[in-house]
């Protein structure tokens, strides 16, 4: 009975877990999905779409890196500085942003695109000549709505914004 205490003892460590091998589990799956091809599949993370990236080589990278940043409550995807997107499951409000951006003292605003799903618009400080180029968009998939957009801190340029704001991927890949 005694040399059986040892393994009862290994095998109740193993059931009870912090949650780091299945969250493990879950990059090891998106970096398998990356390393083949352009396409991030996005379920393993209970997103219920694709993101395809265009030319990895484009945006210097080999893989793309997909975490769920537990803080903020958001999924981010990046493939080098060129291409780094956040994603919230949540209504999505245009008119909100839009109002938000209108009433900026900070910053002035242009509107490049506007839709019902899309806003991509140019930033500036007005004694600045720095232009930041960010983009909104909700997406409709599995029933449900996110919002996806442009990654905090990162600056982009309208050709990295347009690859990102078209990445989705809603129709499952062939």
């Amino acid at each position: 009975m005694k040399q059986f205490l040892p393994l009862g003892i290994l095998l109740l460590m193993a059931a009870c877990g912090d949650g780091k091998k299945e969250a493990a589990e879950l990059q090891a799956a998106a970096d398998s999905t990356t390393t083949a091809s352009t396409i991030v599949e996005l379920a393993p993370f209970d997103v219920p779409f694709a993101m395809e990236l265009g030319d990895l080589a484009t945006l210097g990278v080999d893989s793309a890196e997909v975490k769920w940043n537990e803080e903020f409550g958001w999924l981010e995807v990046r493939a080098g500085e060129r291409f780094a997107v956040t994603i919230t499951e949540e209504p999505g409000d245009m008119a909100r942003l839009k109002s938000d951006l209108d009433r900026s003292t900070l910053q002035t605003h242009e509107v490049i695109t506007g839709t019902p799903d899309l806003l991509v618009y140019r930033s500036q400080f007005p004694d600045e000549d720095l232009v930041f180029v960010h983009f909104y968009r909700i997406v409709q998939a599995g029933g449900r709505t996110f919002v996806m957009q442009d990654a905090q801190g990162g600056r982009f340029n309208e050709a990295d914004v347009t690859r990102m704001s078209n990445s989705v991927r809603t129709e499952p890949s062939v």
